[in-house]
């Protein structure tokens, strides 16, 4: 991390933090700019007042933080107190969870791309689903991308607007399972999965209309794709690796295999953490108002042998962009 200040700036959920809103217990945490200048979080999994009560997923808070590095507070909650489910649906043997990957504003309507689990882990699709009123209500676009699809490469995904006007779109397989792929499409067709243009190989050479074809090898978990001025940030939790990695590109289609990967946060064990070694750590989601050389993630957590600890922490990277 040479050249690179990584700092932790401090808990964003948990009971003493969170619990007033009733969302004790939460994870992830990817975030958009709403239409009306907050910021919407949106959680995965979450309890309270007690772990494994109350369950809900996707949930949501809003923030007026500006100053990002005096660390984000939040405003309120979606559905007021508890926080409520985002998404209509019971947690049962059809449905046991949905769980967001990424959501993204485009002129006065958030768009939130969820996957669908009959069983934790096993995704039957995953989906679109849309607010116009700044995340207060959504509803379904009917936007469906099957759980098989391209080995399941189409699970989980991460997305943004280029100055180009197409979206660009990342996805991998949900649960950590394999390496990731590019699909292009435009803002007015993003729930219609068919106008969906994938990025493959043509010979020798990558067009869109190919493919899909893996982008970048190994196993992808959670992930992050954010323009910001001129370049982009990619950020992912590698479970192989178990670390958070970093990519800053000019374009989302270039040769990732390529491009330079920068280790932001390592793996470690519960008894030998520190600032850049984090024990159970994933997720790895950009914060809006975020610059290459200010940059703000929403990392989780997850103690998974008690449950004591399962919450979103805010990192600050500092010097990204001189790389």
């Amino acid at each position: 991390m040479s050249g690179l200040t990584v700092t932790k700036v401090k808990d964003l959920t948990g009971p003493d933090l969170t619990g007033r809103f009733g969302l004790d217990w939460a994870d992830l945490g990817c975030a958009t700019r709403c239409p009306d200048g907050r910021t919407l979080y949106v959680f995965g999994d979450t309890f309270g007042p007690v772990w494994g009560e109350n369950w809900r997923s996707p949930t949501a808070l809003w923030s007026d933080t500006t100053d990002l590095a005096a660390g984000v507070t939040f405003s309120a909650a979606v559905g007021g107190t508890p926080a409520a489910q985002l998404l209509s649906y019971r947690h049962g043997l059809r449905i046991s969870t949905i769980i967001p990957s990424d959501v993204i504003t485009i002129g006065d309507t958030i768009y939130l791309h969820a996957v669908v689990n009959r069983g934790f882990g096993h995704a039957t699709a995953s989906g679109i689903w849309a607010s116009t009123d700044n995340g207060a209500n959504w509803h379904d676009t009917g936007a469906r991308f099957p759980g098989d699809a391209y080995d399941r490469r189409w699970n989980l995904a991460t997305w943004d607007l280029g100055d180009d006007g197409w979206v660009y779109v990342y996805t991998t397989a949900f649960l950590r399972r394999g390496p990731m792929i590019l699909h292009r499409v435009r803002p007015a067709e993003l729930t219609d999965p068919q106008a969906w243009q994938p990025w493959g190989r043509a010979g020798d050479a990558w067009r869109w209309g190919a493919g899909p074809d893996p982008v970048l090898d190994g196993v992808v978990g959670e992930m992050s794709l954010r323009r910001l001025g001129d370049r982009w940030v990619f950020t992912w939790f590698d479970p192989t690796a178990y670390r958070i990695d970093a990519m800053v590109l000019g374009h989302p289609s270039q040769d990732l295999r390529r491009t330079e990967r920068v280790t932001l946060i390592h793996g470690t064990g519960w008894e030998t953490q520190d600032t850049t070694h984090v024990a159970q750590l994933y997720g790895s989601y950009v914060i809006p108002g975020s610059t290459l050389d200010d940059l703000h993630l929403a990392v989780s957590q997850w103690k998974t042998d008690d449950n004591s600890v399962y919450r979103v922490m805010q990192y600050r990277v500092e010097g990204l962009g001189r790389r």
